[in-house]
């Protein structure tokens, strides 16, 4: 029997979780541009890294330094977008292709270099979905979370603009950024996320930005045109997971 099409809205858009944070830590604007400390990196290592893998790696300890064996979840729209555009350039006038920037340029790449620099054996996943990055990469972690709450989860967001050659318009403030959550009971903030579909026309802020609000503010949305991502703070009686 077919199912009535509002009943399909409720089963395919509609979902409440309940996400434990127990620390966060956003780099932006100047600290984009500075990264952080990155004393715990090989200085010969920390001269070949991008922009925005510093950013993505100082998120990344900062989050979870004193907390061993985190499994890692990393999520971006562009990944290593501009490094990778400088290697077609490379290519196009025939110029020779660095293996460094080369193994440097994956979406995985920083999730891979944390790994290595703390001998970090548990699991990582990359994500990249469009402009629902940050939110897929986040129930990802969740899920994640969600079989193993005794392992915490790190999941960092990290994203700039893109190259001039695309022709973007409009550079966004605070467009390069990395927003790093540990996942880990108890938290200091439980969130609750809501997914349905959007009767909302798509909005031009960053999702991730969009989120942030909701860690300092309790609560703040964000629509792509097709769905309706809704955060809010709450305590742990109040959350449906």
């Amino acid at each position: 029997m077919e199912m009535p099409q509002t009943q399909k809205a409720q089963v395919e858009y509609k979902s409440f979780i309940g996400i434990p944070v127990s620390r966060w830590v956003f780099r932006g604007g100047a600290e984009s541009r500075a990264a952080g400390s990155l004393g715990f990196v090989d200085p010969m290592l920390r001269r070949r890294l991008s922009p925005l893998a510093k950013m993505t790696l100082s998120a990344a300890y900062e989050c979870s330094k004193d907390v061993p064996g985190v499994r890692f979840v990393y999520a971006s729209r562009h990944g290593e977008l501009a490094r990778t555009t400088v290697m077609l350039e490379n290519l196009a006038e025939k110029e020779p292709l660095s293996p460094t920037s080369f193994s440097l340029s994956v979406l995985n790449a920083s999730a891979g270099l944390f790994s290595m620099i703390f001998r970090n054996t548990a699991p990582t996943t990359a994500i990249s979905a469009c402009k629902s990055s940050f939110g897929y990469g986040l129930l990802e972690a969740f899920l994640q979370f969600s079989e193993n709450p005794g392992q915490p989860v790190l999941y960092v967001f990290s994203d700039e603009p893109l190259p001039a050659i695309y022709g973007e318009e409009g550079v966004k403030e605070n467009a390069s950024h990395a927003i790093g959550l540990l996942l880990r009971d108890p938290p200091v903030a439980r969130i609750r996320c809501s997914i349905s579909r959007s009767t909302r026309a798509a909005v031009p802020e960053l999702q991730s930005l969009a989120f942030l609000k909701c860690l300092e503010r309790g609560r703040s949305d964000w629509s792509d045109g097709e769905k309706m991502w809704l955060w809010e703070r709450v305590s742990e009686t109040n959350v449906s997971a």
